[in-house]
């Protein structure tokens, strides 16, 4: 089989880099595209991933929608050429519409029920739609819902396993508390007018914790002069790996904040987006079911800071959220596993799935 993968986030070679190396294994062939953002080049490297770089984009509304017709072209010349069977994403607006171009199913997987506009841009031109089963919004005859998270594609026990080494890495000693901090760019199409911390309680979030233990920044954004020396001080293939070990993580990421509770990391998020009509299922789930993940709203900056001050002094915290995850792990499948199975038996496995979802069980 030929698989087209499109890759907008660096989330997404997360995704799909377990898929991708079980199915080498039998001989299915691959063509990547990725988008100029952040560290996707780095990790395509590093994961010794052949792509094509179809463009950097753009940072603003305007822009994305200008840019949307020129990476239709871009990729369906590039799709045209290797000739697919399918074409697989995580919400490419671009690989839906290349997929009807050359009359190619496009498989895509989300995770976010509030982005209205993707929506409209990719599901007319989409024949399958993978989501979450706690995935609120229901999309009608395309719909498969799959028991679990997104991070379990690369976080699950069966593909992850964490490196002790890093500590030696980071400079941490053995059991000494360290803090895993994320600010992100909010630059994605579901994400304008979104926001996060601000620049005065970043300082003051840092400034507190740091009294009681380590803390190491990860930023999209440059870093202010007073928080440079925070700066996480390694390559972005090994931030899993960290967040593994460290005794809190917190921050403005969405995505970090729920691959902190899928390991098991006591987990605190402050987006726009926590605890407003748009909040996401996974959180809400991570959240009351699990007790992986606080979420505050960005209103409430300084009580996010204030819970962050309380977990950090309290003992043994790592082993009681160990506990829950193991929970959490226990009710939900191996993506990976289901992924292969999907795909490598499409588009029988989605008439399975529609008689009898509970088949996926299989995949535990």
């Amino acid at each position: 089989m030929r698989i087209f993968i499109d890759i907008g986030h660096p989330a997404h070679v997360h995704y799909f880099k377990n898929f991708i190396w079980q199915m080498q294994k039998k001989h299915h062939e691959f063509l990547i595209t990725a988008r100029k953002r952040g560290p996707i080049f780095d990790l395509l490297d590093h994961y010794s991933f052949d792509f094509i770089d179809r463009g950097k984009g753009s940072t603003n509304l305007f822009g994305k929608i200008i840019y949307i017709p020129k990476a239709d072209f871009t990729i369906y010349k590039i799709a045209k050429k290797f000739k697919p069977d399918l074409l697989l994403s995580f919400g490419s607006i671009y690989a839906a519409h290349a997929s009807r171009l050359i009359g190619k199913p496009h498989i895509t997987f989300i995770d976010t029920e509030f982005s209205r506009l993707v929506f409209i841009s990719y599901i007319p031109f989409t024949d399958i739609i993978c989501t979450p089963s706690h995935f609120r919004k229901e999309l009608g005859k395309k719909h498969i819902k799959f028991k679990g998270f997104m991070e379990l594609c690369y976080l699950h026990p069966n593909y992850y396993r964490p490196n002790p080494y890093v500590l030696n890495e980071l400079g941490v000693k053995i059991n000494e508390k360290y803090v895993i901090i994320r600010f992100v760019a909010f630059k994605a199409f579901h994400d304008v007018g979104v926001k996060g911390f601000t620049l005065e309680n970043k300082i003051n979030l840092v400034n507190r914790l740091s009294k009681f233990a380590r803390v190491f920044i990860s930023s999209e954004r440059e870093l202010p002069l007073e928080l440079k020396k925070y700066k996480f001080p390694l390559p972005p293939e090994k931030l899993h790996d960290t967040l593994n070990y460290a005794s809190l993580y917190i921050g403005d990421s969405q995505t970090t904040s729920t691959e902190a509770a899928c390991l098991g990391t006591p987990a605190i998020r402050c987006n726009a987006f926590a605890q407003s009509p748009q909040e996401r299922a996974n959180f809400i789930e991570l959240e009351r079911k699990y007790g992986l993940i606080y979420n505050y709203n960005v209103k409430n900056q300084l009580d996010a800071v204030k819970k962050a001050l309380e977990l950090i002094k309290q003992d043994n915290l790592r082993t009681e959220w160990k506990n829950r995850r193991k929970r959490m792990l226990s009710d939900n499948i191996n993506v990976t596993d289901f992924l292969i199975w999907f795909i490598e038996n499409y588009p029988e496995s989605s008439m399975i799935l529609r008689r009898n979802p509970d088949y996926q069980k299989k995949f535990k």
